[in-house]
């Protein structure tokens, strides 16, 4: 089993996050965990081999972090939820680690990248100018990595359609270290600002940023 970490948030409600290394192959995942049939034929029809892995390691995460069986199932816009348990949840997955955020009453976002992706397309669909000027050119891509990860989990937890990342989700200017906080602001679409605290820190060439108020 390659329950890679667990951490519970520092918050005034039960919340954590769980992260899985995908070190199984696909046959030693299925057996790890026991998927619905209709889930199980859902996933078969997916034709990229790692993309079938990180959806059965998400369910082998979700069966790691809770005692029950538990019923993962997505609204018509995406967005993951629990069948059978009020919890918040937001789901991210890369090609060698899926990762989890759950909380008790509040919507969540959360979202992984390696950082040994070239991020350049996304200085220029997802920054604004001053998130551009912010940027260092000895870590730029790092920093892209960053911006592109937050940008992404507070997406995730507003779930609104047709979000603009550059015009509608501000980050604050921040130093580039194992693990910090972030800053952001996301416009509405009537203008209203809405300010959010998120959290980042870094793992083997990965980086993992979330978001819970």
């Amino acid at each position: 089993m390659a329950l890679y970490l667990t951490k519970e948030l520092d918050d005034d409600y039960h919340s954590r996050i769980g992260v899985w290394q995908i070190t199984e192959t696909e046959e030693e995942l299925k057996g790890l965990t026991s998927i619905p049939s209709d889930e199980m034929e859902e996933i078969s029809y997916i034709r990229n081999e790692s993309l079938r892995k990180q959806k059965i390691a998400v369910r082998a995460l979700l069966d790691a972090m809770f005692e029950e069986k538990v019923y993962l199932s997505h609204h018509d816009n995406g967005k993951p939820y629990i069948e059978n348990s009020a919890i918040n949840i937001s789901i991210t997955h890369t090609n060698k680690y899926v990762a989890v955020i759950l909380h008790d009453t509040d919507e969540v976002g959360i979202d992984c990248e390696s950082m040994d992706r070239d991020f350049s397309a996304v200085e220029k669909k997802a920054l604004s100018e001053d998130e551009i000027e912010d940027l260092d050119d000895d870590r730029r891509n790092e920093q892209l990595a960053i911006y592109w990860c937050a940008k992404e989990a507070v997406y995730k937890k507003m779930s609104q359609y047709h979000v603009d990342f550059a015009e509608q989700i501000e980050v604050e200017d921040f130093k580039l270290k194992g693990e910090g906080e972030l800053e952001a602001v996301f416009i509405h679409k009537d203008g209203y600002e809405e300010e959010l605290e998120l959290h980042y820190m870094t793992f083997d060439r990965h980086v993992l940023v979330w978001v819970t108020d």
